[in-house]
C-alpha cells in the first residue's frame, strides 16, 4: 500500500503556523501579579486608548493653547497636505 506524503510546501507553512504560534503565546515566567506578560499588558493599554480615540475622537484631542509659531507651523502643513491630496485625486481621475 503507497502512503502518499505532504508536499514539502505543506510541511514548511504547517512548521511556519506553528512556530507562530507559540512565538506569539509569550512566556509567563515575565508575567506581572495578574499574570499578564509586560509585552501583553503594554500592547493591551495602547490598543485601549487607541479604541477610545475611535470611538470619541474629541477626548483625545489637545485644546490647550499653542505655543509661539505652531499655529502657523500647523497651517502651512496642513495646506500642505491639502495640495498633495489635491494633487494625488486629480492624478487618479
Amino acid at each position: 500500500m503507497f502512503i502518499r506524503m505532504p508536499s514539502p510546501r505543506v510541511v514548511g507553512l504547517c512548521l511556519v503556523a506553528l512556530l507562530a504560534g507559540c512565538s506569539s503565546s509569550g512566556s509567563t515566567k515575565d508575567a506581572g501579579p495578574d499574570g499578564a506578560s509586560a509585552f501583553s499588558s503594554s500592547s493591551t493599554s495602547a490598543a485601549k486608548s487607541g479604541n477610545s480615540c475611535r470611538s470619541n475622537r474629541s477626548s483625545c484631542l489637545y485644546n490647550g493653547a499653542y505655543e509661539e509659531g505652531e499655529r502657523d507651523y500647523a497651517q502651512q502643513e496642513a495646506a500642505k497636505l491639502n495640495l498633495a491630496e489635491l494633487q494625488r485625486l486629480k492624478r487618479g481621475f
